[in-house]
């Protein structure tokens, strides 16, 4: 039996029950035991890409080779908010613990990178533990930013309110009881001026709301309205050309570079402003706001300059995501400075690359694989539609599928739906998929050309 002193000492509370194995990993991460630790290959970062690089890389190296940094005790998948937003899952459907994901032969210290130090291979933690690598893999991800809106926060701690957000599990079920409540008035949904996780996301949550409202019957006496910061609807302009007959048979309002500045919770009033011409505010009533928060890398690694770009993130080449100065740095996933869009889809078809060449870093050998931006966006257009978008660094379509893929379908909606949160929990994170490349070659002879 284990002792409730013994627990103590751990800072395991008591009244939590722990199945074996978990406990046995959480024992093995109190800070007794690694006040100095040292490692083939240090991972920050236990989200997607951190998950998957973890497995492939203790697989590979062996037992306690590879230690994984990560604070959090909860694994979300990230892509289920928007469905959890229009009511078709739940939040409770849309994690694991981490101590389940997270591979058994690596080392897990849960506790957070605070201090990044290359020149001394060196990443110092939350409880002063200092851990040396070789190594160094950083999927931190992005630091959502709520308080950097005025009255944003407040708004959303209002009991039942009128404020929701997608992008966080604390706040996704206030958007689905926000579509409840609403009658009438403006529905508003916002597009931050920041790097955002998922770009396609806050139009999702636009679609699926737009199409909760005719189905109860009360759309004509809601403005549906989306303002965006961008100058475009969508990025890549082959599926945005498929978005804007769908915008305007909807009949919803789209405002580009217009950047929701403020929150008047009181007065249930959003503040935008014209990017164009920032001087021009606009003051808009809502009878339901849907905030996306400006997003940026985490404050502990942006104040490492030595690794980051001007943006604040990871300094990598594009191609082989290693950092352009320490050859013994790489990063995958949201956190790095490649230019892709910042995806679950995209973390998976870097994990190959970034897998190969840092085995090859390790080896003293070059650097033969490339990642070539691949991203993908299933676009939900509603209850029982989508268009699942597929693009690289130029934004050229990169299908996967022999059927044009800019057009609504039911087919990808039970994709995203039902097969990707299943290929997620059980091919992705154990690092076993490595994106859609191998389906995509074989279904090539049966594709349509693009026109």
């Amino acid at each position: 039996m284990i002792s409730l002193q013994a627990l103590r000492q751990t800072g395991l509370s008591a009244t939590r029950s722990f199945n074996a194995s978990s406990t046995i990993r959480h024992f093995s991460v109190s800070r007794t035991n690694y006040d100095n630790q040292e490692c083939k290959v240090l991972v920050v970062g236990g989200g997607s890409g951190g998950c998957a690089m973890a497995a492939k890389l203790s697989s590979k190296l062996g037992k306690d080779k590879v230690i994984i940094l990560e604070p959090a005790d909860k694994h979300y998948y990230q892509p289920m908010f928007t469905l959890i937003g229009g009511g078709m899952k739940q939040v409770d459907q849309s994690y694991k613990l981490m101590s389940d994901v997270l591979p058994q032969k690596a080392k897990w210290i849960r506790e957070k990178a605070t201090d990044f130090d290359p020149d001394n291979n060196v990443v110092k933690t939350s409880s002063g533990t200092t851990i040396k690598y070789d190594m160094l893999l950083i999927a931190i991800g992005l630091q959502l930013n709520f308080n950097k809106i005025p009255g944003l926060v407040e708004a959303l701690e209002i009991p039942n309110g009128k404020v929701g957000s997608i992008y966080s599990p604390k706040y996704v079920d206030r958007v689905y009881n926000s579509l409840r409540n609403i009658k009438e008035g403006n529905a508003i949904f916002t597009f931050p001026a920041s790097p955002v996780k998922c770009p396609g996301a806050p139009q999702k949550i636009l679609y699926i709301a737009e199409h909760y409202f005719r189905k109860l019957g009360k759309r004509n006496n809601i403005n549906v309205i989306y303002n965006t910061s961008l100058p475009v609807l969508f990025g890549v302009k082959h599926y945005a050309d498929a978005l804007w007959p769908i915008v305007k048979k909807r009949n919803i309002t789209v405002n580009t570079r217009r950047n929701l500045i403020e929150v008047r919770p009181e007065k249930d009033i959003a503040i935008f402003q014209n990017l164009d011409n920032p001087s021009e505010i606009y003051e808009e009533q809502y009878s339901m706001l849907h905030a996306v928060p400006p997003m940026s890398a985490p404050d502990e690694l942006t104040k490492c300059k030595e690794l980051v770009n001007e943006s604040g993130f990871v300094d990598v080449d594009k191609s082989t995501l290693q950092h352009t100065k320490y050859k013994n740095v790489f990063a995958i996933g949201d956190c790095s400075g490649s230019p892709n869009s910042k995806t679950a889809a995209s973390a998976a078809a870097q994990s190959p690359v970034v897998y190969r060449n840092m085995i090859a870093a390790l080896a003293g050998k070059p650097l033969n694989n490339s990642y070539d931006g691949y991203a993908s966006c299933p676009l939900v257009t509603g209850y029982n539609s989508c268009i699942l978008a597929e693009f690289d660094y130029s934004l050229t379509p990169l299908e996967t599928f022999p059927m044009p893929q800019n057009k609504e379908r039911y087919t990808m909606f039970f994709m995203k739906k039902q097969l990707m949160p299943m290929l997620y929990w059980t091919l992705m994170l154990p690092g076993y998929w490595n994106g859609p490349a191998l389906m995509r070659n074989l279904f090539a002879p049966f594709r349509f050309s693009q026109k």
